[in-house]
């Protein structure tokens, strides 16, 4: 476990970004009170196999007591880089995301399912939708009663969904919470082979 070097917190710092806008910076200088300590610290980020982790100073401290190759985990994962040097967010930084989130977009509840099946948004789908999206901006995804389900990326502006028609893609899949469940049957099916 380590801190990010420069450029890992850059491709980090963008991808977050993308879809906190300027509330980044309540990510970065959020207070942490976890640990003994009387004076809040910070939460940072640090790399562990190739795994991005937001995690307590206090809870680092004391991680350094284990052997680096027995650390399973440590705080949020929220994100992995691949062997090409990409960062890709996981399901993980969900509610680190929608906390913080820019954009937002909420489905009906006939959409969920289909979204939570690893399916895109479709305008059909579309509940509501925050002001000033564009095409590429990274959207949160949420029920109608405010329960964050996944990510993605815009396909259309908020302009342009007003006159699209219902079968039309509006949010391109990133990640929901489908995730877990889908992730589960193929590492049972993994393991019965």
């Amino acid at each position: 476990m380590r801190p990010l070097d420069e450029k890992e917190t850059t491709a980090v710092f963008e991808k977050i970004f993308k879809f906190t806008g300027n509330n980044l910076k309540n990510i970065v200088e959020n207070p942490s009170h976890e640990g003994p300590d009387q004076n809040p610290g910070r939460y940072c980020f640090r790399l562990h196999k190739n795994k991005v982790y937001y995690v307590s100073e206090s809870l680092v401290k004391r991680a350094t007591n284990v052997a680096r190759p027995k650390l399973a985990s440590i705080g949020t994962c929220i994100g992995k880089f691949t062997h090409g040097g990409n960062f890709h967010l996981t399901v993980e930084c969900l509610n680190l995301l929608a906390a913080n989130a820019k954009h937002k977009v909420w489905l009906k509840p006939t959409s969920e399912m289909s979204f939570l099946y690893a399916n895109h948004v479709l305008k059909g789908g579309l509940g509501r939708i925050t002001e000033s999206i564009a095409p590429g901006d990274g959207v949160v995804i949420f029920s109608m009663s405010d329960l964050p389900l996944g990510f993605g990326i815009a396909a259309k502006s908020t302009q342009d969904c007003r006159k699209l028609d219902p079968n039309a893609i509006v949010v391109l899949h990133q990640a929901d919470i489908g995730e877990y469940l889908r992730m589960e049957n193929q590492s049972e099916q993994l393991i019965e082979e």
